[in-house]
């Protein structure tokens, strides 16, 4: 066979076209690939509710999604900012700048998610979160890269502080967590308590993280004389506040505000120590046929414990993300953080945790909120059987008024 000039030219120039057809496929599914980036504490206060549960309630999401099967990829990643702030924002940053990552999901502390939302928003990127607490996030530091998922410091006050109020707990001295999400939920129980008639006679701040013993704490809470005893905490610091105070004797003579405990908390702290305390959550694994469906989907990855509030918050901010992207299309939806924000904002929420809900203007994910009471050993009918429903707080109710909030994304 004899091969002639102007074949072997065309062959030739064939061959850059064959080369680069590779190149373009990868360069089609990196433009395909959506990177989630879960950022929590693996490690310290807040591990138990957060943490790998996190990671787990997000590949779940991931999966019940759909978008694999509609070409879209999607990468899961994570970090342990260690409770840090300025470890939060440098992660942030290399996960954007360096690895690609769209999407920053959960942020522990608010401290940390004050952080970070600054860092998505300079970047145009997207914070989704679920565990960070602080009003703030819908308020004076508001932007249009952030949705505030699960709960916050207002919805905390609102429930179970207003509760306590209409109990007749009139007066009030808080022992807080001196960092961001203890002055936020100090203050805005305080606001509350007062707008209802009543007193804050005091408050002592103890250093985070690190304090275990918190006898000089609630040794001037009993000096107060206050009512009710506010513990603007959360994690290990609320578990062994209320072991001390039991240990103290405090709760024959005052009330025991527990103004954030999760599931987790209950589990460790046992329903000896636990029972009759009030407490408020958007998500509980028993709540409905729907929550269930949730709780066992992931609890065989998460070594049979149920998945906190915080955890299912992961999961429903992820799946509705994912919806968007898919909606919008991958390449769209990583062009802008902020247009992808107001892509979800405009689709109603629907999932198994929180059920139906909707996201405001302010980035605030609204849904019903629920005041528990925590059972006695003897009403438990086994192992995370812990809570009874005393209260529905409708979504419209459970979360600061938009009015109040002072967002710019509001004012224009």
């Amino acid at each position: 066979m004899t091969i002639d000039r102007r074949s072997l030219l065309g062959g030739a120039a064939a061959l850059p076209i064959l080369g680069a057809l590779p190149f373009a496929g990868a360069r089609a599914q990196a433009n395909n690939t959506i990177k989630i980036g879960v950022l929590t504490d693996m490690s310290g206060t807040y591990r138990d509710g957060c943490g790998p549960g996190s990671v787990t309630c997000v590949r779940q999401a991931v999966q019940d999604s759909g978008v694999t099967a509609r070409g879209i990829n999607v990468e899961v990643v994570q970090g342990d900012h260690q409770n840090k702030p300025d470890l939060a924002s440098t992660i942030a940053r290399q996960w954007i700048d360096r690895d690609g990552v769209n999407v920053i999901i959960d942020v522990a502390t608010s401290s940390c998610a004050l952080a970070v939302n600054g860092v998505v928003k300079e970047k145009n990127s997207i914070m989704l979160n679920s565990t960070g607490a602080t009003a703030d996030l819908t308020g004076p530091a508001c932007t249009p890269n952030t949705i505030h998922w699960t709960y916050d410091t207002w919805m905390l006050a609102n429930s179970t502080g207003g509760a306590m109020v209409k109990a007749g707990g009139d007066t009030w001295f808080f022992i807080t967590a001196d960092y961001a999400f203890g002055h936020a939920l100090e203050r805005d129980t305080g606001g509350l308590v007062a707008k209802q008639g009543g007193r804050v006679v005091g408050s002592v701040k103890h250093p985070f993280p690190g304090t275990t013993d918190f006898s000089s704490f609630l040794l001037q809470a009993q000096q107060s004389r206050a009512k009710v005893v506010g513990l603007a905490n959360a994690g290990v610091d609320t578990i062994n506040c209320v072991k001390q105070a039991a240990e103290f004797g405090l709760t024959r003579r005052q009330k025991l505000a527990v103004l954030l405990m999760i599931a987790s908390d209950v589990h460790s702290l046992g329903l000896q120590t636990a029972q009759g305390l009030s407490l408020s959550e958007t998500y509980y694994w028993d709540l409905n046929d729907r929550t269930r469906r949730l709780a066992n989907k992931v609890k065989g990855d998460m070594g049979g414990a149920m998945p906190t509030m915080w955890q299912a918050g992961c999961y429903s901010a992820a799946l509705h993300y994912l919806k968007a992207v898919a909606d919008m299309g991958a390449a769209q939806a990583k062009a802008s953080g902020a247009e992808t924000v107001v892509r979800m904002k405009a689709m109603p929420t629907d999932d198994d945790a929180f059920g139906a809900g909707s996201i405001r203007q302010d980035g605030r994910k609204l849904h019903p909120s629920y005041l528990f009471e925590v059972k006695t050993p003897a009403e438990s009918k086994g192992p995370w059987d812990y809570y009874k429903l005393v209260r529905t707080v409708p979504a419209e109710e459970a979360f600061r008024p938009m009015a109040e909030g002072g967002c710019s994304l509001v004012r224009t």
